[in-house]
């Protein structure tokens, strides 16, 4: 603010001119002080002037209604709800989301810097505080092949963007813990910027190296001991609840009036149906209330420990100087939004977005399939001797099991196997650098026929599918070069549902009912073959992840996350 615009906002908080707004008769959430305090809010230029007793130009009366600061997720990749940039906005500010903190690293494996600017520019215009972190691993790993390779010189001019924060989860823990040197430089670049984590299981003295490395949060804790450790060194812990990875329960009960200041909530990945359905993280605060955690700590979890943490000093709180982003709800049990502001100004009434949202340009982004079509013989896998390592889905977490099983041979070749829920698993390299198709088995989906295939695979984003059939999964296949990226699922030769995906195969240019509707169907289709999960295709994106325990598969083979290596397919 200026001096000018300073002395304007002192006189109205002195009462010696009217605000714009006062929101009368209010319950404010106070998330400093951790109590309901009653009273007037004064709004002059979109920013708080005073709390008390004010006269304004234009006054609503609350009627005893909570107020709160809106939300802040700390740490989401908006490419994981399937929607463009503005549509996930426009889904968002409805249930009081004010701002999020995102890590664009899923386009930026797929783009580059093209990706990380046109998420940049996206978001410009839009009723949201988009706030970003530089993706840190893209590649994720070196047993991956990614549509772009970013290092620390690559990064470097976003830093002067004013909505670039700092460097975004450093997935690639071993590289931190013995010191490589092009990881270190990414973190040096950072300076004294936040530094996200990113370490499932660390624990003891490499959990040491990792945080004398600079590193400050996680939000990979999935069990009360791992976080009780991370905390005691220092780590802020981000408690995770997605649309797969739901670790709240579980880490709540480590939350205490003492420490609650190192505590904030984050979705990571949340599918655009559970948000129209659920909400965002006025459903992590339901949540965490039902489990027993106090509302108003609940809420300063959501919007202050999250503001400053990252150094958003103008946002998260109820308080003068502050900026007019608040949020009324009917009661904090519920959390269910009446009315949203931003900068005093309302943007959201009784669920209804009262605003135009602008949509920007992704031409940017576009056509990044650079596939031919394949042949069954593309999915066929040689047999070896004696048994081969599967990996082992585990519902609502996206670390994996491994497990060893026999499996039928025909022709020499390993088949699925509907008994023991094996399902064939590929991996297909998609941005016409190799051609590598990486092959291997998964026990967990219950599929009995059929296909399932998807271009959202974390982080590089190759093409994907599990598949009871070679024909059935090479048609998935084909089905998504044909349109440019997506999801699908097939069974006896026939698409029976699909989302295209052309943004750079992450995310979909239609309107955000559109989006859910088709994954409705989807997972429809899915529990049609047999699927018993909830989120059939957020737990296959992660099974490719070679960054979280324990056996994942890349385009090159199977990966030991454990060891860091990757393994033979056969256990010899």
């Amino acid at each position: 603010m200026t001096i000018s615009e300073t002395q304007a906002l002192l006189k109205v908080a002195r009462s010696d001119a009217p605000a714009d707004l006062v929101l009368k008769n209010a319950r404010i959430v106070n998330t400093f002080s951790y109590e309901i305090e009653e009273g007037d809010v004064a709004i002059f230029a979109g920013r708080i002037a005073g709390i008390g007793e004010y006269e304004g130009r234009d006054v609503v009366d609350l009627g005893g209604a909570y107020l709160a600061p809106s939300l802040i997720d700390g740490h989401i990749h908006i490419e994981s709800s399937l929607l463009s940039p503005s549509e996930f906005a426009r889904a968002v500010i409805r249930w009081g989301t004010g701002a999020v903190v995102c890590d664009p690293h899923e386009i930026a494996n797929v783009c580059g810097t093209a990706g990380i600017q046109y998420m940049l520019d996206a978001t410009e215009k839009v009723p949201l505080d988009v706030y970003v972190m530089l993706p840190s691993c893209v590649p994720a790993t070196n047993m991956e092949t990614a549509g772009a390779i970013l290092g620390h010189e690559d990064l470097r001019p976003f830093l002067s963007h004013p909505r670039v924060l700092g460097l975004a989860e450093v997935m690639n823990f071993p590289g931190v813990v013995f010191g490589d040197e092009s990881v270190l430089k990414k973190i040096e670049m950072a300076g004294n910027r936040p530094v996200d984590g990113h370490a499932p299981g660390v624990r003891g003295k490499w959990l040491n190296a990792y945080a004398a490395a600079g590193i400050r949060t996680d939000h990979e804790c999935t069990t009360r001991e791992e976080a009780e450790e991370k905390l005691r060194r220092g780590m802020t812990i981000l408690i995770r609840e997605g649309s797969t990875a739901k670790n709240l329960k579980e880490l709540l009960e480590l939350v205490n009036p003492a420490n609650a200041h190192r505590f904030a909530f984050v979705s990571d990945d949340r599918h655009a149906d559970d948000i129209l359905r659920e909400g965002h993280l006025n459903a992590t605060l339901h949540k965490a209330v039902k489990h027993g955690l106090d509302p108003v700590m609940a809420v300063a979890m959501a919007s202050t420990h999250t503001a400053e943490i990252f150094g958003l000093r103008e946002i998260g709180a109820i308080a003068p100087g502050h900026r007019a982003n608040l949020v009324t709800f009917e009661d904090l049990k519920s959390f269910h939004p009446i009315k949203v502001w931003r900068d005093g100004k309302k943007i959201v009434e009784n669920g209804e977005v009262t605003i135009e949202v602008p949509r920007a340009s992704a031409a940017s982004v576009m056509h990044t399939m650079k596939l031919k079509p394949l042949t069954e013989k593309d999915f066929a896998i040689r047999a070896g001797s004696g048994s081969c390592n599967v990996i082992e889905i585990i519902p609502d977490q996206i670390v994996t099991g491994r497990i060893t099983a026999h499996l039928p041979v025909q022709n020499g070749e390993w088949q699925a196997d509907e008994k023991q829920d094996i399902a064939k698993l590929v991996v297909i390299e998609r941005y016409g650098k190799n051609g590598n198709i990486g092959k291997a088995f998964a026990r967990g989906f219950d599929l009995r026929r059929g296909a399932l295939a998807s271009t959202v695979a974390h982080d590089s984003h190759n093409l994907i599918c599990a598949g009871m059939s070679d024909r059935d999964m090479m048609i998935a296949a084909n089905a998504l070069i044909e349109c440019g990226g997506g999801l699908v699922v097939v069974a006896d030769g026939q698409i029976r549902a699909k989302l295209a995906l052309p943004i750079a195969g992450l995310m979909s240019d239609q309107p955000a009912q559109v989006v859910v509707e088709a994954v409705s169907k989807l997972h429809a289709a899915a529990r049609d073959l047999g699927c018993t999960l909830s989120a059939p295709f957020m737990a296959l994106s992660f099974l490719a992840l070679p960054v979280i325990p324990h056996l994942k598969l890349t385009d090159r083979g199977l990966f030991d996350v454990d060891s860091f290596k990757p393994i033979e397919l056969a256990v010899t």
